[in-house]
């Protein structure tokens, strides 16, 4: 969590609050890391960090969606910011498709 809260603080952006999510509570085996933050001007992000050695793909993107639509009910809230942040390499047809769904896909991680 440290290195995410510095990676966003080169971003200018703070956060007040940030929490874990494991995947489990929604229901989903992945690797995947998932918060939920508050900023300092009170908007509510969603969080997604994939660290994987293989190409993230359009399928992949489609569960990323599934597991929002999830996190939106376990949480009863709708957030402002969605995004994505990656490690791995990432199809060109998954990032157009996250974008055309109100994503932000930062790639440039650590």
């Amino acid at each position: 969590m440290k290195e995410l809260t510095t990676y966003y603080t080169k971003k200018n952006i703070l956060f007040k609050n940030i929490s874990l999510i494991e995947p489990k509570v929604l229901g989903s085996r992945k690797k995947i890391e998932i918060y939920t933050a508050t900023d300092i001007k009170s908007s509510y992000w969603a969080i997604f960090k994939v660290d994987s050695k293989s190409r993230f793909i359009r399928k992949n993107a489609q569960e990323l969606l599934e597991l929002y639509e999830k996190l939106k009910e376990y949480k009863d809230h709708n957030f402002k910011y969605k995004e994505l942040v990656i490690t791995s390499p990432i199809c060109s047809k998954a990032k157009t498709f996250l974008q055309e769904n109100d994503w932000r896909v930062r790639v440039d991680f650590m």
